[in-house]
């Protein structure tokens, strides 16, 4: 092994066993604390004195800044940043808090009903307790969170150093008063921190807004991890098929009785339509309702020559109005109207319900 190797390791091995608090001061001598205030440009008498910028100028300190935050005192770590990386959230510039705003993207749920259900199942799958939950404030208060971490103190000593940090958050809900907005506030409310079993670090000295932004990141991360599973579960039910029987909606008027749940039977009613033939003009997922008109399915020249009408249905061209109603969590009924919202009769439904039911339970349906 050259000499160069040696140096090469030994440099490797003290980079590798430095310690968090080593590894949170800039590298380097601070010769620059011996320097000494300098006294402006002198301009020889006679001569003309040049014209000054204030654009790099170093503005005072504020009575209240920290004048001891030099040399090694000076933390040197990454910025904390929350990263809003869910569909419709976003923070607000400038803010100091670490907190993420989400807006409603999706009806199965409520908004806020969604958060908290988010939120806890992180604290469950780390093992962190809650001491304190109420859905009213929006308010959720954790138990301690503690991990221990042995760090080796040199490389050339073989002692191990037991580091233990211990912490507690405070979570918030804000939403606005149209419900379809809501801003999650996470706060370091308890913290400490020993050394081989002497503390080193509480409240007073933590990096708290490093400490929240990083809790809260987590949760945002778990967040959009169940919201990326939801969307592959639906997808997959969406393009299952569903099974459809004749039956009556809630008024007793004639409707296809679908078995699946409301937000699985919308969006897979919007393919069979595309198939049968329909154009959807207008849509309201919140109230159920469709505005479409009937155009009959595309036929092929083929299937016309084999008297084949394919997808096409005993049902006069014109505009027709569509009513959706969850049925139970896992039902949904599907109403036709005419244009004069009057609904269908039970015989016309009966005639198209054959065709409608064979798409409706098609298997991989093109999304």
């Amino acid at each position: 092994m050259t000499r160069n190797t040696v140096l090469i390791s030994i440099v490797a091995c003290l980079a590798a066993c430095s310690s968090v608090e080593e590894r949170r001061v800039a590298n380097g001598g601070f010769d620059y604390l011996q320097s000494k205030q300098t006294n402006g440009v002198k301009i020889p008498q006679g001569a003309q004195t040049p014209e000054y910028s204030d654009q790099y100028a170093i503005p005072d300190l504020d009575k209240n800044a920290k004048t001891d935050l030099v040399g090694n005192e000076v933390p040197v770590v990454s910025p904390s940043v929350v990263m809003p990386v869910v569909t419709g959230s976003h923070v607000e510039e400038g803010s100091k808090k670490a907190v993420v705003w989400f807006d409603q993207v999706r009806d199965d749920k409520e908004l806020d009903t969604a958060i908290w259900d988010s939120l806890i199942s992180f604290l469950e799958e780390r093992e962190i307790g809650v001491t304190y939950f109420n859905k009213d404030e929006q308010l959720l208060i954790t138990d301690w969170l503690i991990y221990n971490e042995q760090e080796s103190s040199s490389w050339y000593d073989w002692n191990a150093t037991d580091r233990e940090v211990g912490k507690r958050f405070e979570f918030r809900l804000e939403k606005k008063s149209h419900g379809r907005s809501a801003a999650l506030t996470a706060k370091l409310t308890d913290y400490k921190e020993s050394v081989n079993g002497k503390p080193v670090v509480d409240m007073s000295t933590a990096d708290v807004r490093a400490n929240e932004v990083d809790i809260l990141n987590k949760v945002i991360s778990h967040y959009q991890d169940q919201q990326r599973r939801d969307d592959v579960r639906r997808i997959r039910e969406i393009q299952e098929g569903l099974k459809t029987e004749l039956g009556f909606n809630a008024k007793g008027d004639p409707a296809f009785i679908v078995d699946g749940a409301y937000t699985v039977t919308w969006p897979r009613l919007l393919l069979v339509f595309r198939k049968l033939g329909f154009n959807v003009k207008d849509l309201d997922q919140s109230s159920g309702l469709l505005f479409v008109e009937y155009v009959g399915a595309d036929v092929s020249w083929w299937d016309k020559l084999w008297g084949d009408d394919g997808n096409e249905l005993p049902l006069e061209e014109t505009d027709y109005r569509v009513q959706l109603e969850e049925i139970d969590g896992d039902k949904t009924s599907i109403s036709f109207m005419n244009e004069d919202n009057d609904p269908l009769e039970a015989q016309t439904m009966s005639d198209i319900y054959e065709g409608f039911s064979a798409v409706m339970a098609e298997k991989n349906l093109d999304l």
